[in-house]
């Protein structure tokens, strides 16, 4: 049985007082959750997660007093362990890859239902990154236009990747598994583990979320 020490610590940052209200009580009412405190607008937001350090800040893009965008660098500096997941109306491909450059986990739609709401709070909170499903669509399309795309001469250390391995990067980053990466690309599921294995290697990178960062900063997820 889940203890308080146990909790997921959410703070809500969001400028819709009824919002906040309905979000504090899904959220209290789960066994590994509790809400860490709650702020209308981004200014707030960076005082209220430096002063109660919380595992997941939910966060709106569009606040007073400094959006979510915005924002976010600085509740990385001063909370620098939490997760932020934006939680948004805004249905855009071009928000999702802003926030992620500027270190977002995760990526919701306040239409999302409660059970897709939790979900992401926990996988954020786990460390791996959350995309909604629409929007992971969205970013596949444009992954499988230009799945070959060889890398840009004179980068390092991403010049070291095959195409093979590149395109399996942007699968993982796009939230796909083994299984989904070898179906998307022809590929066994054995062979996908090794181009991922080999390129998380040579690029330096430990964890599924570093990665998704990797290939968001580098313009692998971007169009043409």
């Amino acid at each position: 049985m889940a203890g308080m020490a146990t909790r997921i610590r959410v703070l809500l940052a969001d400028d819709h007082a009824v919002l906040r209200a309905g979000l504090r009580m899904l959220l209290d009412a789960q066994p590994d959750m509790q809400v860490a405190g709650e702020v209308g607008d981004g200014r707030e937001a960076i005082v209220q997660a430096r002063a109660v350090q919380p595992d997941v800040i939910l966060l709106d893009l569009t606040m007073p007093n400094l959006g979510g965008l915005a924002a976010l660098p600085q509740l990385r500096d001063v909370a620098p362990q939490a997760r932020v997941l934006i939680l948004t109306m805004h249905d855009d491909e071009g928000y999702l890859r802003q926030a992620l450059a500027a270190g977002a986990s995760g990526y919701v739609l306040k239409k999302a239902a409660d059970t897709e709401l939790l979900s992401a709070i926990r996988v954020v909170h786990r460390g791996d990154v959350y995309l909604y499903p629409s929007l992971t669509r969205t970013l596949l399309d444009s992954l499988l236009g230009r799945e070959a795309k060889a890398p840009t001469p004179g980068r390092d250390p991403e010049e070291t990747l095959s195409a093979r391995e590149q395109a399996v990067v942007r699968l993982v980053a796009l939230g796909h598994t083994n299984e989904e990466s070898a179906y998307k690309l022809f590929l066994s599921v054995k062979t996908v583990e090794t181009y991922r294995a080999r390129a998380m290697e040579k690029l330096g990178l430990r964890s599924r979320a570093a990665l998704v960062r990797f290939a968001v900063e580098h313009g692998w997820l971007d169009d043409g």
